[in-house]
């Protein structure tokens, strides 16, 4: 596919457009993914394929299971963290999230979400690492973060997303529209 040149990763992910004002400016501190640059996220499912094996029919299966899982809304009110490492939000209710995961392993189980490390993942919004900033920064902006919170956010799509580690190299192969229930 045309749109998949140089790129050597691929990931599904749903987009929180909603988040972006209230996380934008701390994710371009503290978040490398926004430099490349992926939008506020959940992450569905990531590495999935590598780019030269997406096709026309990987995406036809992609959107097929992920139509199983119908457009839903959550609420992020509360700043969370993977030890004193990774700052993000998490999503209330954070089942739908796991449906779509679900689903893209069911069709794709050589993909399992971050390479089997995490055997159940976490739904999460990522908001910064420590591998960008010092901790107390970090605890600063969290502190900052909650008193924007709650975000309300309707999650309808679904992207396939594909790039490198420079920045500026992601953007989006394909847009998942979920069902209505």
């Amino acid at each position: 596919m045309d749109n998949l040149a140089g790129a050597t990763k691929t990931a599904i992910i749903a987009p929180i457009p909603e988040a972006e004002a209230v996380v934008g400016p701390f994710r371009h501190i503290f978040d490398h993914t926004a430099s490349w640059p992926v939008p506020a996220h959940i992450t569905v499912l990531y590495p999935f394929l590598m780019p030269d094996r997406i096709t026309k029919s990987v995406i036809d299966d992609l959107r097929a299971c992920l139509a199983t899982v119908p457009a839903f809304t959550c609420t992020f009110s509360q700043v969370a963290w993977f030890g004193q490492d990774v700052m993000w939000l998490a999503p209330d209710p954070d089942a739908p999230f796991r449906a779509l995961t679900e689903a893209g392993v069911r069709q794709f189980p050589e993909c399992p979400p971050y390479r089997g490390a995490h055997p159940d993942p976490t739904p999460h919004l990522t908001v910064g690492s420590t591998h960008l900033a010092d901790l107390p920064s970090m605890q600063q902006a969290a502190t900052e973060l909650e008193a924007e919170l709650p975000i309300q956010a309707r999650i309808d799509r679904v992207r396939l997303i594909a790039g490198s580690d420079t920045p500026g190299s992601w953007h989006t192969v394909s847009e998942f529209t979920l069902p209505t229930a």
